[in-house]
């Protein structure tokens, strides 16, 4: 069964649209200092490279407002500026060719700075994504509601649409961040139901690859199951390239967008009699930046071989020593364990270049 998802308003961020009906959209953010203009790009690139469609970096002074404007000219990929604390770092972004601002208007300078940096954006058509978070939650609604509750993020949002809602041509993404996983699914699940504008969804601080990536899948996987979201971060403590190939994998499973390949493996167990892990490695390590929609299945035995995995594009189900090389559940060849993984890859390109 297909995932109805709710339709919000349309923003356009340079050449790429969130919201209405528009894919998800995958982000990340460098985690190079800004001013290393070289890391940057090299960064960015790499990031394009498995998919990553807008990529934000952080401006925390005027140095990197120079940075960022040298950056811009040099990708084309969409590109925001992430500010904190002073509003000033802010215009100077949208001066140097921001094509979208985050901020937080909980630590930008108040309610008259906000609503500066919000005409800017809106005067220049450029998206400006408030980001309500746990930790930057105004003092008198952290003690109405006895703390970061997601009945505290939602009040805090709407706080921040009713003071912005009076610029003419705002384009506004939201985003309503916490590392509970909980209170971040309530959070959205609250704005969502009272507003229609586009939603970024993450997991903040949602810890290193293996733990954060499951924290991520759990949270925004169950907003997006839901029909909730727009656009999504996940948020690892690691390389950055994993953020974008964890993003991609939940969108994937959950039927919302496609690019490359799924690969599918099997646990291993007592009946495996080659070195199913270090092939499917090797597979997955080949297949990386292959951006056609490819199922490939790599399989330890009979029992979970060609017949559980006929779904599957391509496979391998291997035996003692050797593998057996399937189309679409049918064998095709018998291969030594030595050349599976070439032998896999070579039916993965056939079967990209029969499409």
């Amino acid at each position: 069964m297909s995932i109805s998802r709710k339709k919000t308003r349309r923003v356009q961020v340079r050449h790429i649209g969130i919201g209405g009906d528009e894919p998800i959209r995958i982000q990340s953010m460098t985690s190079t200092k800004t001013t290393d203009i070289a890391a940057t790009l090299e960064q960015i690139s790499r990031l394009e490279e498995v998919g990553c469609e807008l990529v934000r970096l952080a401006i925390p002074d005027e140095d990197a407002v120079a940075a960022f404007s040298e950056i811009r000219q040099k990708v084309k990929i969409p590109l925001i500026a992430d500010v904190h604390f002073d509003y000033r770092l802010a215009l100077s972004a949208l001066e140097a060719g921001a094509d979208k601002i985050r901020i937080n208007p909980g630590n930008i300078g108040g309610a008259e700075r906000t609503l500066e940096v919000v005409q800017e954006a809106a005067n220049r058509g450029v998206p400006v994504r408030i980001g309500v978070n746990s930790g930057s939650i105004e003092k008198d609604i952290l003690q109405k509601h006895g703390g970061p509750t997601a009945d505290a993020l939602v009040e805090s949002a709407i706080r921040q649409i009713d003071l912005v809602s009076s610029v003419k041509d705002l384009q506004l993404v939201l985003s309503l961040k916490a590392s509970d996983v909980q209170t971040a699914i309530q959070a959205y699940r609250g704005i969502s139901e009272v507003t229609d504008y586009p939603l970024h969804l993450g997991i903040t601080e949602a810890g290193i690859t293996m733990t954060g990536a499951v924290r991520s899948a759990v949270g925004i996987g169950t907003l997006l199951a839901e029909g909730i979201g727009d656009t999504l971060r996940v948020s690892l403590t690691g390389d950055v390239v994993d953020e974008v190939r964890v993003a991609w994998e939940i969108v994937r499973c959950l039927g919302l967008r496609e690019r490359g390949v799924t690969l599918i493996s099997c646990p291993t167990c007592g009946r495996t009699e080659v070195d199913l892990i270090s092939i499917a490695l090797k597979v997955d390590e080949a297949i990386r930046r292959i951006e056609e929609p490819v199922k490939v299945a790599v399989m330890g035995c009979a029992v979970n071989g060609p017949g559980e995995a006929k779904e599957a594009d391509v496979g391998v189900a291997c035996g003692t020593g050797t593998g057996l090389i399937f189309r679409k559940g049918e064998v095709i060849r018998k291969v030594p364990e030595a050349d599976i993984v070439d032998e896999l890859l070579k039916e993965v390109r056939y079967f990209i270049d029969s499409k």
